[in-house]
């Protein structure tokens, strides 16, 4: 026969029936529930804050800002905390034109659009500051660039052509505007030559009577080299399109002198001003004639 010593093992100190005892007294002491379930909370906003998007390093929130839209989302960043509003506003994503700015040390701010528009890098965007006149005068784009105003209203923001000038701004590339008003007193307000140009909620005004017939709000010279298909027209081809657009003054809205054509003309009576959406570009053998509003 075996010992029964031999058989059984031993208890080990501490380990018996009485720790079990004295454990579960602890466990229904109140203080002690308390203190157990602070330290889960602890734990667990320890855990989630590990995963929090400020934790990001600044390449990669800078990345993610580049996929928002500049205005309203990325501008809208920049109001979160210091950090944010410095990568939101860093020139990688944008540059700025301020009238204001006297010091041209800082990085991604100029006085004026021309120089925005030299330093500027193929798909940048240029955020103009709201309040006042920026004079603007045969600027060629020979990139492609988004122009953006910062103002809440396309009013707020204003290019002004001086007489003598041929137009205030010159697209030989793929461009985009929003959120701007371009004014000529003669000539035209944009000259399109080359590329995509999207007008976007815009106000583009020229001189009234009696001298409305030298000026017109957009002129294009563009000519499609090639047949393009009917299915790539819309975004590969050269054109002007406009949307929610107010044109004021001038002998008519659009002037060609290639082969591009008006087509898609819709227009909204507002209260005070007619807004308008129309496509400029070359005709197709199938055209899409919706019906007017």
């Amino acid at each position: 026969m075996h010992n029964k010593s031999q058989t059984e093992p031993k208890e080990e100190e501490g380990h018996g029936v009485g720790s079990q005892k004295n454990t579960r007294a602890m466990m229904d002491d109140p203080p002690l529930k308390q203190h157990l379930k602070r330290s889960q909370r602890t734990k667990s906003s320890s855990s989630s804050s590990s995963s929090h998007i400020t934790n990001l390093d600044d390449g990669c929130l800078m990345h993610i800002f580049s996929f928002l839209l500049p205005i309203p989302d990325r501008f809208n960043t920049a109001l979160v905390c210091h950090r944010w509003k410095y990568l939101a506003c860093h020139p990688r994503l944008w540059l700025r034109v301020d009238r204001s700015v006297k010091d041209s040390s800082e990085p991604g701010v100029f006085p004026n659009i021309e120089t925005a528009v030299a330093a500027s890098r193929p798909g940048d965007t240029i955020l103009i500051a709201a309040g006042g006149s920026h004079h603007v005068a045969n600027i060629q784009i020979r990139k492609p660039l988004c122009l953006i105003g910062a103002g809440e209203l396309p009013d707020d923001t204003t290019l002004v052509c001086s007489r003598g000038s041929d137009s205030a701004l010159e697209f030989l590339s793929t461009c985009k505007l929003a959120n701007l008003t371009v004014r000529a007193e003669l000539g035209c307000c944009l000259l399109h030559r080359k590329g995509r140009l999207t007008i976007d909620g815009c106000i583009l005004q020229c001189e009234s009577n009696p001298l409305d017939y030298l000026s017109c709000p957009i002129v294009s010279t563009a000519s499609s080299s090639s047949e393009v298909l009917p299915s790539q027209t819309k975004s590969n081809s050269d054109g002007v399109f406009v949307s929610q657009t107010r044109i004021e003054g001038g002998a008519k809205a659009v002037l060609t002198s290639g082969d591009l054509a008006l087509q898609r003309v819709r227009v909204i009576y507002a209260r005070t001003s007619l807004l308008f959406w129309f496509d400029v570009e070359q005709m197709c053998d199938q055209i899409d004639h919706d019906k007017p509003l």
